[in-house]
């Protein structure tokens, strides 16, 4: 089974609920949100819809970060990065108390450049992982700028899903889930948001995943053109 969705609604909920049958809500990593919101998009939604949430910005990002000044929060110097801190782990919980409230299925951590690939990053990793409550949802994280090798050993590690583009590498973990995101184009290391997937990446993107599938795949377009794009993809996928 392939899911096919948008970071963030792409389009009215209402219209985006008929269209789609999964989304990855991205309000939850710039701001604390109010439960009767994340309420009603539960109620809102079809029967059978997937929710996944990306976590709270203060367990991943540090206060330099510029995506704080979109934020209802102040960070402390404590936050970010998978530290071990009173901070990272109370927006943890809220983040866990949002999936909750929202009936979300994944808990997407992205994880920015600047946490990198060392002995701090794999200690932040390992107190965090072994401290955390997880429930029932299934993690999925986005390390950025990290060798195949430290990846395959981070996911390994830690037990959670190895969140990739298709068109660029393969999923590193063993699981029976597979969860894609896909930016938009890479020029030297630089992620370009502003790209409309071809037909012949588009073709490419379907041959991967349903190559690569074992039960369940979810695909989520993050590029300016992400509406577009993800019902061309369906529709491709549709045709075969």
């Amino acid at each position: 089974m392939i899911r096919v969705g948008t970071c963030g609604f792409c389009e009215g909920k209402r219209k985006y609920f008929k269209d789609f049958d999964t989304v990855e809500i991205q309000q939850t990593f710039y701001r604390i949100m109010q439960e009767r919101t994340l309420r009603r998009w539960k109620e809102e939604a079809p029967e059978g819809f997937t929710f996944s949430i990306k976590a709270f910005q203060g367990i991943t990002h540090p206060p330099s970060s510029p995506t704080w000044r979109r934020s209802n929060v102040k960070p402390s110097r404590n936050v970010g990065l998978l530290k071990p801190t009173s901070e990272v782990f109370h927006y943890w919980r809220l983040t866990l108390k949002e999936a909750e409230v929202l009936g979300a299925r994944f808990i997407l951590i992205q994880l920015p450049r600047s946490f990198k690939e060392n002995e701090e990053s794999f200690s932040n990793a390992e107190k965090f992982f072994n401290s955390i409550e997880r429930k029932d949802f299934e993690i999925a994280v986005e390390l950025r700028g990290w060798s195949e090798k430290g990846i395959k050993e981070f996911v390994r590690e830690f037990d959670v899903i190895d969140v990739t583009d298709p068109l660029v590498r393969i999923p590193l973990h063993k699981g029976k889930v597979r969860y894609y995101r896909l930016h938009g184009r890479y020029e030297e290391g630089k992620i370009i948001y502003n790209h409309s997937y071809s037909d012949e990446e588009l073709k490419k993107l379907r041959e991967r995943v349903l190559g690569w599938n074992i039960e369940e795949s979810f695909v989520f377009f993050n590029n300016v053109a992400m509406c577009k794009d993800a019902k061309r993809f369906k529709s491709l996928l549709d045709l075969h």
